[in-house]
């Protein structure tokens, strides 16, 4: 019953962009990186575009750029730049970024042209270790963590956040979509004992998670671990987590 009720989720999804003579444009990107989203410019310059993003940890749409001038209210503004094309550039992508981003413009209250609608997916890793004596820390992939060693319990959490709303098994049985866990080679880390690889369960209908958990050895310094995103086999986005000893900082790059 649940995949009926994706199914019909999607279909509404894809009727909707036709019904609004939207042109919808799908990116995968990591936290961390800058993006550009493009719009449909209809008009010679840019003083009557909107873009507004719509996600699942806001009750409404949100606002970002009137008449192509960017909304100070938001809490990401500083983050926000208008192309001369009427593009919209996000820096630094955070995970509160995901969701469906429009694009209007707009002359005498008529909308010019199709517009554009973006649906932004983001993947994101967190960090989290421990020690024999329980203590833990975390951190997430924008920032470092400071108290790892060899024998601390590591845990990597690999988020995607997701515009579709539904299922994450909808997605991987339904929709070619699959997270992985792999090593510098490309190997996927399921098939080595030494790592145990859980995807819990979620009420989210925006995310889903699929955590890596290992005792750090003294070898493991510099070890690179790469969580992907792919569809129907071909990669999306990835993010990559480089074990760091010494004292020195472990960094989460793309």
């Amino acid at each position: 019953m649940a995949d009926k009720c994706d199914l019909c989720l999607l279909g509404l999804i894809i009727l909707s962009s036709l019904l609004t003579g939207t042109s919808g444009v799908t990116k995968f990107i990591s936290s961390g990186e800058n993006v550009s989203l493009s719009c449909n410019k209809a008009l010679s310059d840019c003083k009557s575009t909107t873009w507004v993003h719509y996600n699942r940890f806001r009750p409404s749409e949100v606002e970002l750029i009137t008449g192509g001038i960017k909304n100070k209210d938001t809490e990401r503004h500083e983050r926000l730049s208008l192309e001369s094309d009427c593009s919209l550039n996000i820096k630094n992508v955070t995970v509160e970024d995901y969701g469906v981003y429009s694009c209007r413009q707009y002359m005498n209250g008529e909308q010019q042209g199709p517009g554009a609608d973006v649906h932004l997916h983001v993947l994101h890793v967190s960090v989290s270790s421990s020690s024999s004596s329980s203590s833990s820390s975390s951190s997430s992939s924008s920032s470092s963590q400071t108290e790892i060693n060899p024998g601390r319990s590591v845990t990597l959490s690999c988020q995607w956040y997701s515009y579709y709303g539904l299922s994450c098994e909808y997605l991987v049985s339904s929709g070619g979509f699959e997270l992985l866990w792999v090593n510098q080679a490309g190997v996927d880390l399921k098939t080595d004992s030494r790592y145990q690889i859980f995807s819990p369960s979620s009420s989210a209908r925006y995310r889903c998670i699929l955590t890596l958990t290992t005792t750090l050895l003294n070898e493991d310094d510099n070890r690179e671990w790469r969580c992907q995103l792919t569809e129907y086999y071909q990669l999306k986005t990835s993010v990559r987590y480089t074990v760091k000893y010494s004292g020195e900082k472990q960094h989460c790059k793309i």
